[in-house]
């Protein structure tokens, strides 16, 4: 039945993407946009009346009394946001910091829905801990559990604690009573005000794609409009081909004193997703690859493959976050094998929802990436060394 719902959800925002980018036409997909832009229109005043009331103090913010680094997007999903995350944490961590990544666990496996309806019609608090996906020496949850990013973050980091709540004030207070963190970076937490303190706004902006199709949600994918990028102290630029002039012009208008900061995702080297055997980016060139994603903007990972001398012949894309079955994974592997692949190449973040598979005759590995910073660099180490003075 979960996986039935799964399917299916997963199908419905497939269609609703399609129509949103207008992939799909006809006169019914016309009428769902005219729908989807009735509907933005309320969602953005929505979110100026939601952040008003917060300027006014009628919603309240929290004060934790530590460092906050909220750390998010204008858009929905497709950003590169995690790499950016391990980097401020990595960093912080050197400096000395006791660091936790606070999440919300997207599409993570959620409490019993029985304990949620009394919780819900009870009124009552959610006293749930939050959930300990690395307590700065051990990885603890399934990524099923944790949800991908905060388990990929987990794998990645070591010193770093990693907790995931919807929470997050809560989660705050868990990580500073019970692991003595002064340092909180609020993963995807642009929009999210309850939690304020010392804090600190970086927004990311892909620069392929940098506000979508201009639209709010539902209509586009943008969460806010982008005049907000006002409230940012720091603003990543990924993916950048390094001609951003025109980008730059841009973000200008709305947020003149914010340091700008361009990256790339650059590839460190292929680890099979099974064995954890490492090889160099030498194990490319001149080679035959399939790939495999469930990420929300998959291009660039394949051009990536591309760029790095493979030659791509054949690609499968599932929707954003999702969970292979045995069965996805073995057929990939069979239509790779026609195009006489030499390997299937997926991403760390689908990496961690794969299923143990009965057959390995042909080799799976995932390709781990890290930022590096294109220019900027002075301003990112500003950023950590102000965080480090507070």
């Amino acid at each position: 039945m979960r996986e039935r719902l799964r399917a299916w959800t997963e199908a419905v925002e497939t269609f609703v993407l399609e129509v949103i980018f207008e992939q799909r036409r006809g006169k019914r997909a016309a009428m769902l946009r005219v729908a989807l832009l009735a509907l933005s229109k309320i969602f953005q005043v929505l979110v100026k009346a939601r952040r008003f009331l917060y300027n006014v103090r009628i919603l309240r913010d929290t004060t934790l009394g530590v460092q906050v680094i909220a750390i998010g997007n204008l858009t929905v999903g497709g950003t590169g946001k995690t790499p950016v995350v391990e980097k401020f944490a990595r960093e912080l961590r050197d400096q000395g910091r006791t660091v936790a990544i606070l999440s919300r666990g997207y599409r993570s496996k959620p409490p019993p829905l029985a304990k949620r309806l009394i919780d819900r019609f009870l009124l009552r608090r959610d006293r749930t801990p939050p959930r300990v996906v690395s307590d700065g020496k051990s990885l603890l949850l399934d990524s099923e559990t944790a949800g991908d990013e905060p388990y990929m973050l987990a794998s990645n980091l070591k010193d770093v604690v990693v907790l995931v709540d919807k929470d997050r004030v809560k989660g705050g207070r868990y990580a500073i009573e019970k692991f003595g963190c002064d340092t909180l970076l609020l993963d995807d937490g642009f929009q999210y005000w309850k939690l304020r303190g010392r804090r600190m706004d970086v927004v990311l902006i892909d620069y392929q794609q940098p506000f979508g199709n201009e639209q709010m949600l539902p209509r586009g994918t943008l969460r806010e409009p982008p005049s907000h990028l006002a409230r940012a102290s720091t603003i990543f630029i990924t993916k950048s081909d390094g001609n951003t002039a025109a980008l730059r012009q841009r973000i200008a208008q709305y947020n003149a004193t914010a340091g700008v900061i361009e990256c790339v995702h650059h590839p460190l080297y292929f680890e099979d997703v099974f064995t954890g055997e490492r090889h160099g980016l030498e194990l490319l060139p001149g080679k035959k690859v399939a790939s495999l994603s469930g990420i929300a903007q998959p291009e660039s990972f394949e051009r990536s493959l591309v760029s790095l001398g493979g030659e791509l012949v054949y690609s499968k894309r599932f929707a954003d976050h999702h969970r292979f079955s045995q069965q996805e994974v073995l057929n990939v592997i069979n239509r790779s094998k026609k195009r006489q692949a030499h390997a299937i190449i997926t991403t760390q973040k689908d990496a961690v929802r794969f299923p143990k598979i009965d057959r390995r005759d042909l080799p799976i590995f995932f390709m781990r990436v890290e930022i590096k910073i294109l220019s900027g660099g002075d301003d990112f180490r500003d950023v950590v060394r102000r965080i480090c003075l507070q």
